[in-house]
């Protein structure tokens, strides 16, 4: 039972419920890491007289990966599904603006769609996760579906 408090079954989890996730700055470190451990060497991301001359934007791009990386992590501490997610099943991923390093991010998550599945205690929940900046701008918009474990027999 004590567990059970800790977490939301998907049947918990109805369409329309939203989560509003804690905050998290970017750093110039945290580009750093992400782009030596992924091999993602792009002139963009490391070389910083490159962005000068080339970028339209005032800063150092943070890649889409880390930002999606970031977003799962904030979305699963606070959006309900830390011990009852089972997988994620897909996601759809769409960029709306750049995030640069300094940019402080937190994620909406809105359930859209939540139902069981063939095997009892389980269920696949959607959610829209809206990652915004610092200033509310919308920054990346994306769109998992998850198995979720439910209330089982004994669990109640």
């Amino acid at each position: 039972m004590a567990d059970q408090e800790r977490y939301l079954t998907w049947e918990q989890m109805t369409q329309g419920m939203k989560f509003q996730t804690l905050r998290r700055t970017i750093t110039e470190t945290d580009l750093v890491n992400f782009v030596n451990a992924s091999g993602l060497f792009e002139p963009l991301f490391i070389d910083g007289p490159y962005v000068l001359e080339h970028s339209p934007y005032a800063g150092r791009l943070v890649p889409a990966p880390l930002i999606y990386a970031y977003a799962e992590g904030l979305s699963l501490q606070g959006g309900g599904f830390q011990r009852s997610g089972l997988a994620l099943l897909g996601v759809d991923i769409k960029m709306v603006a750049p995030a640069l390093v300094g940019d402080t991010i937190n994620v909406t998550i809105e359930v859209t769609e939540s139902r069981p599945t063939r095997k009892p205690g389980r269920g696949v929940v959607t959610t829209t996760n809206t990652v915004a900046n610092q200033r509310g701008e919308t920054v990346m918009v994306y769109r998992p579906a998850r198995l979720v474990s439910g209330t089982l027999i004994g669990d109640e």
